[in-house]
């Protein structure tokens, strides 16, 4: 792993940071872009030794590690209650893999937060490595972020990754979100298509990688404090694609706390994300032990 990061930018934000950086990838073999909001206390932990909860974002389709900071609107609240807030790209960019530009129709190759086992893609397609033995460590010894406080979430194909690597890496993250999650890829389009492309046509290792599976064989709730999931009714993707009450039963069938909120009139786009951080927020907060929140 490289431990060099080289900073592109930084935005003074409601008295803390958003930064953007780029570093040497040694998972995905590729330079990597990223970026991190530091709320004031955080700043004021870089020259005190004190380290902040972090919560990482995963994105959706077609998004990158710019889509979340400039559209969610996350910085106030996450400020107020001294949340750093870590957004990696979705997947890695100029393989010069064949086809990588419309790959799954996702846009640019989207990595859907695994290791694909499947070439062309198995060299560099290598996101759930990146982001829990890379990404996560980097940050957390080079930026004033609290590695034993992580909370996760995500939108979309970000939204599927935060819950099957929450349920992957069981102790990893102590809290858990989701806005429109593609809660069963197994047994919807995009998620046969791709994990056909990146993991093979043999379904036996599918189910490692669709929370609805995962969940079905936990022996016990993961999640006591509840796992928080917005959904809009008006979302074009739900009925195909999302599938979030395969979820719901699992989660009910082995008493894991759930809250599935159901909006009328919202889709699948950032208008409804930007409705609804704050609860995401003072959902980990409230999990990760953020001073502000109590």
């Amino acid at each position: 792993m490289s431990d060099t990061l080289e900073q592109l930018s930084a935005h003074a934000c409601f008295g803390g940071e958003q930064r953007f950086y780029r570093h040497a990838s040694h998972a995905v073999g590729l330079p990597m872009r990223f970026a991190v909001y530091l709320p004031p206390r955080a700043l004021a932990a870089e020259s005190a030794d004190r380290k902040v909860p972090a919560l990482l974002y995963l994105a959706g389709l077609t998004c990158t590690e710019e889509t979340f900071p400039t559209k969610a609107g996350a910085q106030r609240l996450a400020a107020e209650l001294g949340l750093a807030l870590i957004t990696p790209d979705t997947s890695p960019r100029g393989a010069g893999v064949a086809g990588e530009a419309d790959a799954w129709d996702f846009g640019v190759g989207a990595g859907f937060y695994l290791d694909a086992t499947q070439a062309p893609w198995s060299t560099h397609w290598r996101m759930e490595s990146y982001l829990l033995e890379e990404l996560l460590p980097l940050v957390t010894n080079a930026l004033p972020i609290d590695g034993a406080r992580l909370g996760l979430f995500g939108h979309s194909m970000g939204g599927h990754g935060a819950l099957t690597l929450a349920l992957r890496h069981p102790g990893r993250f102590k809290s858990l979100s989701a806005f429109a999650p593609i809660c069963a890829p197994t047994r919807c389009p995009w998620g046969e298509k791709a994990f056909t492309g990146y993991l093979g046509p043999d379904r036996t290792s599918w189910g490692e990688h669709d929370a609805t599976v995962l969940m079905e064989n936990q022996p016990l709730a993961p999640y006591p404090g509840g796992i928080l999931i917005d959904q809009g009714l008006d979302d074009k993707f739900l009925a195909d694609q999302l599938h979030p009450h395969l979820f719901e039963a699992a989660c009910s069938a082995i008493g894991q706390p759930l809250t599935l909120r159901r909006h009328a009139g919202y889709d699948h786009g950032y208008y409804f994300i930007q409705s609804f951080i704050d609860d995401h927020l003072r959902h980990h907060a409230q999990q990760l032990g953020a001073p502000e929140a109590v």
